[in-house]
């Protein structure tokens, strides 16, 4: 049988934010969200995608001479990217004309067997600080075959193995996996479902649908919220958020402070961000909502019962 391959945008060594201990967080293409927020643009769309690094472009226009159908052209020397014209092969086309690396492509190919050859260098890491391997996106469970496959590999290398999940997926795709992960990190990021669609492009149902079937499975979840002004940065939503997870049983959860971070990739891959005006919340202020939402701060209201 042929070993099965995923699309894959990132493998990031010596992380401490994604589990426990030192972890190698291996990063899938493809998301069902459009998160306004979102700090990986580049992880959104499934396959290989056009990437450009102004800084490292030295304006050789070599770009514009690989172009046979005008998807770069000349603005006295700077590259203007038609970015519609630039997928697919077109895209693979024009990196390999830039002698400076300042056009990338996001997305390779890869096997269980070429992943796993990675993981394996910082195995002596992973054993010294309990840490292991993270499954991270976009929605690493798009690829339900081969996230099952590298879950299951690293099982049986005795690596520990963690899923970032939007849980906007199939059942049947986090059930598949759930022999092999001993550690769900699942985002929740709205509890009312028109708000949810507005930032992100989607509802919360069959999100909170998979969290319930997830924890009556038994699986050990630790749910993420990623606080977002505007969306869900007041009190009483993330009372509410709270008192959900309550009932729900689930009570390891943490609050992510919003940051903007990836803004810059946005032009890198052509595509807009919405998020511009939008400041951090102060740090003052995240610790009252982390407050509120361990129901510690009276004086913002009364715990989530």
């Amino acid at each position: 049988m042929e070993e099965s391959r995923g699309n894959v945008f990132d493998i990031q060594r010596y992380s401490i934010h994604d589990g426990d201990g030192i972890r190698t967080v291996i990063f899938l293409k493809g998301c069902p969200l459009r998160c306004r927020w979102c700090s990986n643009p580049e992880s959104q769309s499934g396959g290989p995608q056009l990437f450009y690094s102004q800084s490292r472009c030295i304006r050789c226009l070599s770009c514009v001479k690989a172009s046979a159908d005008g998807e770069i052209t000349a603005d006295g020397r700077e590259p203007v990217i038609h970015w519609l014209k630039c997928g697919g092969e077109t895209a693979l086309k024009l990196a390999e004309a830039c002698p400076a690396d300042a056009l990338l492509i996001k997305g390779r190919e890869m096997t269980i067997e070429e992943v796993m050859q990675v993981i394996r260098r910082d195995r002596m890491f992973y054993e010294r600080s309990g840490g292991g391997v993270t499954l991270s996106g976009g929605e690493p469970l798009l690829q339900p075959d081969f996230a099952k496959g590298l879950l299951k590999a690293c099982r049986q290398e005795g690596f520990s193995t963690a899923v970032e999940t939007t849980g906007h997926v199939p059942w049947e795709n986090i059930s598949g996996i759930l022999p092999f992960t001993d550690l769900f990190l699942y985002d929740f990021k709205s509890p009312d479902p028109d708000i949810h669609r507005d930032w992100t492009g989607v509802d919360n149902k069959r999100i909170l649908q998979n969290l319930q079937q997830l924890k009556t499975a038994g699986a050990n979840i630790h749910v993420r919220i990623p606080v977002i002004p505007g969306m869900n940065d007041q009190p009483e939503t993330l009372r509410k958020m709270a008192g959900m997870l309550d009932r729900l049983g689930i009570g390891t959860r943490s609050l992510l402070p919003f940051h903007q971070y990836g803004s810059g990739k946005y032009r890198s891959c052509g595509m807009a961000y919405s998020m511009e005006e939008v400041q951090p919340l102060p740090e003052t202020r995240m610790a009252e909502l982390e407050e509120v939402f361990a129901g510690t701060s009276p004086g913002l209201g009364m715990p989530a019962v």
